[in-house]
């Protein structure tokens, strides 16, 4: 196992203060704010040690509040809302400085039998075929990658245009974006590791599919942007440590803010996770020059 993915096991591997109380920190110090996926991740690691082994998470709905303080603690406390017979219930609520900075709901069901469908997945080259975002990003900006690209545990290969490069060529600009993703390392058994981390690394890529589709980036030093509430379903079981098609596409966006939606399929074409997300999104023009 590499450095940096056991930095981010022990990142979600949260203290219990007390009973239904823990507490995070936040790897790196010199950001402005925590990462949306690092709270999200970890309060569902909470939420799912205050539940029976046998109730896996199947939906999770948060909203981000405030901006999180990288410099200190976070802690969870987790609301244990409902057990039933089939289903339970968590509500967590992430607190910085006395404050909220994050709120999730999450629901955990007993697996049973029933009806089965599902979409397809797109057709898309495998991911032995495409090359690291990290790479394309650092040869579109012209600057070396900050450490925490070169050395991520999250693998991330895009399939269709950045926009880091669709900002540098209005022809690429698309109207959706599919990204090959993994945990790069073999993980444990243990199917809330594999789910909190797919949650950690969903809020990578998500609002880049709106920005592609107008030919802006985070990178043009004119665009800025937040999660403000994020939505997951799990449908089927699966492992972080294998490949797995994040299958993006963005209906709307209004007001400073754009809607999102991603879908996750296994190398095999099974449909395991749907995504939704919304993030404020705001640009400066310009300046004119003349």
């Amino acid at each position: 196992m590499s450095d940096s993915l056991a930095r981010l096991l022990d990142l979600l591997d949260l203290e219990q203060i007390e009973v239904n109380i823990f507490r995070g920190r936040s790897p790196d110090e010199t950001v402005q704010r925590v990462f949306g996926g690092q709270v999200a991740g970890q309060a569902l690691v909470a939420a799912g040690r205050t539940v029976p082994a046998d109730r896996l998470v199947h939906s999770l709905h948060a909203y981000f509040i405030r901006p999180g303080d990288p410099a200190v603690p976070i802690v969870y406390t987790v609301d244990r809302v409902r057990d039933g017979r089939s289903f339970a219930t968590r509500r967590v609520t992430a607190i910085q400085h006395g404050e909220v900075i994050f709120t999730l709901s999450a629901s955990f069901h007993h697996p049973e039998p029933g009806l089965e469908h599902a979409e397809p997945m797109p057709k898309v080259p495998p991911p032995e075929q495409v090359r690291s975002s990290a790479e394309r990003i650092a040869e579109a900006t012209g600057a070396e990658l900050p450490p925490h690209y070169r050395d991520s545990p999250i693998e991330v290969r895009s399939v269709g245009p950045l926009s880091v490069e669709a900002a540098r060529d209005p022809a690429l600009r698309a109207t959706s974006s599919q990204v090959w993703l993994r945990i790069n390392g073999e993980l444990p058994d243990d199917p809330l590791l594999h789910v909190c981390l797919v949650t950690y690394v969903s809020d990578l890529t998500l609002l880049d599919t709106v920005l592609v589709r107008h030919g802006v980036s985070w990178y043009d030093g004119q665009t800025a942007g937040a999660s403000l509430d994020h939505a997951m379903w799990f449908h089927r079981p699966f492992r972080a440590d294998q490949w797995l098609l994040y299958a993006q596409d963005s209906p709307v966006a209004y007001g400073a803010r754009g809607l999102a939606r991603g879908e996750m399929f296994t190398a095999d074409g099974d449909l395991v996770v749907s995504v939704v997300q919304e993030g404020l999104i705001r640009t400066t023009p310009k300046p004119s020059l003349g």
